[in-house]
């Protein structure tokens, strides 16, 4: 197969090991900065064009876009998505998933588990809404933030108060969260890959620090699911549509609670703390659903 990875940087981690497995399974891999493509949109002949010329046509396309350049990258994989290339996220899913507020509506409407959340607009119904998700401690989140950026712990409700009416006066999209105090600040990253979890780590936060992420100091490691860990995983991934993705969860009194989806997980972490070959597996997974493309041509697209 004939394969483009889209990705900004080809020497991060996650885009070496794709290139790498592909290559090594005989797959023809490229590596195209997502911001230097542009499109030339047309009812009979859609193309991608790139440092001057359109691109070949690809059997598949595997999507590492970046929170911040969502809706330029997203117009990218919807080009190729209109040429017929198999992505293994779709445009449409990618853009859900980022969507914080829209993803945990649709999560709920699966009846998936949730930490309660709540949303407002207003700086007069804070009170009520500090009430509605069980009182302080809460979390509250941004929702443009990424990576543990714009995520605060407020530990009481005159915090939580003065925390909200920061960020309202700044205009800002905030959700605000129940804190669920028996994770003990773990969370648990499942990478699904179709309808399975491939790999799971447990990653936990660093003394004194809330958040897991393992860029904030955070560790990792091999973590067994439950039954229903797994099925709240797989069963959060196809309410977003992504083929593959990495769903965090927390370990609750109430059973698993989903954090959140990611359309663009990481590999290097989960690499590391399993040993599973995941990039491996995210090729097994293309070449059992995308079709040759037998018209692909270099210039006429």
């Amino acid at each position: 197969m004939k394969v483009a990875i889209l990705s900004r940087n080809p020497r991060l981690y996650s885009t070496r090991r794709l290139k790498e497995a592909g290559e090594m399974l005989g797959h023809e891999v490229d590596v195209i900065d997502t911001m230097h493509c542009y499109m030339d949109i047309t009812s009979s002949n859609p193309s991608v064009r790139y440092k001057g010329e359109a691109l070949p046509r690809y059997d598949a396309v595997i999507p590492r876009i970046g929170a911040s350049v969502t809706f330029y990258g997203t117009a990218v994989v919807r080009q190729f998505e209109m040429m017929g290339t198999y992505s293994i996220n779709e445009s449409v899913a990618i853009n859900r998933s980022r969507d914080k507020l829209r993803s945990l509506q649709l999560l709920s409407r699966k009846g998936i588990g949730l930490p309660r959340t709540g949303f407002a607009h207003h700086p007069d119904k804070i009170d009520d809404l500090i009430k509605n998700v069980g009182g302080a401690p809460v979390v509250i989140k941004l929702l443009e933030g990424t990576q543990g950026i714009g995520v605060v712990l407020a530990e009481t409700k005159k915090a939580a108060e003065s925390i909200i009416e920061a960020f309202m006066g700044l205009k800002a999209n905030i959700l605000v969260q129940e804190y669920i105090e028996e994770a003990g600040g773990a969370d648990i990253r499942c990478l699904v890959i179709g309808d399975k979890v491939v790999a799971a780590m447990k990653r936990q936060a660093s003394e004194g620090e809330f958040r897991s992420n393992l860029h904030r100091g955070g560790t990792a490691e091999i973590v067994r699911l439950t039954p229903e860990e797994r099925k709240t995983a797989v069963a959060a991934a196809k309410a977003m549509g992504l083929g593959m993705s990495g769903v965090d969860i927390l370990r609750s009194d109430n059973g698993p609670l989903v954090m959140e989806v990611n359309s663009s997980p990481g590999l290097e972490g989960i690499e590391t703390a399993t040993g599973k070959d995941v990039a491996k597996m995210i090729f097994d997974h293309i070449s059992k659903k995308a079709k040759p493309n037998s018209t692909r041509t270099r210039g006429k697209g």
